[in-house]
């Protein structure tokens, strides 16, 4: 069980700050990418493309990236 949690535009898009999601061992952000695409359709997949991922101390980009059992999903942020 992998706690997914999510800021900003992404958290908006998908009408929850956090979610528990069942992945499998071993789980990548690739995978973590494609079950978010399969339950929250087109416009989640565009927008989670662009993300960042923290996981654990970590922050990446890398499809290849294992996930833990937390990670946050971070769009791209504007500030000043």
């Amino acid at each position: 069980m992998v706690e997914v949690r999510y800021f900003a535009a992404i958290a908006d898009a998908v009408g929850k700050n956090t979610e528990s999601l069942d992945l499998p061992a071993g789980a990548t952000v690739a995978d973590l990418r494609a079950r978010l695409a399969a339950t929250y359709g087109a416009e989640v997949d565009t927008l989670v493309n662009v993300c960042a991922f923290l996981i654990g101390d970590e922050l990446t980009r890398d499809p290849s990236a294992t996930l833990i059992d937390r990670v946050d999903v971070l769009p791209p942020f504007a500030g000043g």
